[in-house]
């Protein structure tokens, strides 16, 4: 593979950007690819809006993804996906959680939170997997794992890493008693999702 994947993750803190990137990047690196990450910037306390970066190829050189370059935009709060559309290339994929955060700015009054934001989300990205990795998480036993669910879902659309890297990647990534509940998350995520 000669292009390079350019991978952004969007949410908030304390939705696990910082694992489901260290995953990502992992599984990448196992299946023999030159792989940049950059830090998870933004707010990192939880409910401040926060991106991941990850590239991989053959040789990259940068882990900063330009705007209008990413293959995929995954994000774990619906509106944090409009925020960072723009990071999307026009082929790409986005791959959205349905949950809803709202933002401080809408708190306190000075924003609002649209009320149609699926039917935006549809408007906004060509190719878009929508799913509700919270309900999902929730049915399997812990909400925390959403952000795994929807690494699975992402996973459906990367064909140069197998099902079984990413397992290497969760099982190098995850605390032992966690191990698991994780990959049952990938897997259920895996087979979630269909493009709206």
């Amino acid at each position: 593979m000669n292009k390079t994947t350019s991978i952004v993750l969007a949410g908030v803190g304390g939705q696990g950007i910082l694992l489901a990137s260290e995953i990502l990047a992992k599984a990448a690196g196992f299946a023999g690819f030159d792989v940049k990450t950059n830090e998870v910037h933004g707010m990192a306390q939880r409910g401040g809006s926060v991106i991941g970066q990850i590239r991989y190829g053959e040789k990259v050189f940068s882990p900063l993804v330009s705007k209008g370059e990413a293959t995929v935009l995954m994000s774990l709060e619906r509106i944090e996906a409009l925020r960072y559309a723009d990071f999307l290339a026009p082929d790409g994929l986005a791959v959205v959680n349905s949950q809803v955060i709202i933002p401080t700015t809408v708190s306190s009054g000075s924003a609002v939170y649209p009320e149609n934001a699926k039917e935006i989300l549809k408007q906004s990205f060509k190719h878009l997997v929508y799913l509700d990795a919270n309900r999902i998480a929730q049915e399997l036993g812990n909400p925390k794992c959403a952000n795994v669910v929807l690494l699975g879902a992402l996973s459906t659309k990367l064909e140069n890493l197998t099902p079984e890297i990413w397992e290497q990647a969760i099982r190098e990534c995850v605390k032992p008693k966690f191990i698991d509940l994780n990959i049952t998350a990938f897997q259920t995520g895996a087979k979630a999702p269909s493009e709206l």
